[in-house]
C-alpha cells in the first residue's frame, strides 16, 4: 500500500484514500458504482469524503480483488455471504504486515 492515513482525521479526501491505496481515483469512483455498501458523504459542491468506516469496506474490497484476485461479482457474493469472516482475514493481514515491517525495521537497525 502506499501512503498511512492521518488516523486523527474524520474524514479524508479521495486523494487521501486513492494514494493510500496506490489506486487511481477513477477506481474509487467505480467501487463506489459497484459495491453500495460504500458510499462516502459528499459536500454540496459533490466533493467526497470518506469515513474511518468508508476505509475499512474499501479495504476489504481491495483485499478481496486486488490480493485474492475475486472478480467484482465474486466479491459481492461473498460480501453479502460472510462479511464478518473476510473483515476478520482482513484484520489479520493488517496486524501481520505491521508486525513484518516492525521486524524487517528491526532487522535493518541490528544490521547496521
Amino acid at each position: 500500500m502506499g501512503t498511512t492515513l492521518d488516523e486523527n482525521k474524520m474524514y479524508y479526501t479521495m486523494k487521501e484514500v486513492a494514494a493510500h491505496f496506490d489506486v487511481n481515483t477513477s477506481l474509487i469512483r467505480f467501487w463506489e458504482k459497484e459495491f453500495p455498501t460504500l458510499n462516502p458523504y459528499r459536500n454540496k459542491k459533490g466533493t467526497r469524503y470518506y469515513t474511518k468506516a468508508d476505509i475499512d469496506i474499501f479495504k476489504t474490497i481491495y483485499y478481496l480483488v486486488k490480493e485474492k484476485g475475486y472478480t467484482l461479482q465474486g466479491a459481492k457474493e461473498i460480501l453479502a455471504a460472510n462479511k464478518s469472516k473476510i473483515d476478520k482475514q482482513v484484520k489479520m493481514r493488517e496486524s501481520l504486515l505491521k508486525i513484518r515491517t516492525f521486524l524487517l525495521n528491526l532487522k535493518s537497525e541490528l544490521d547496521q
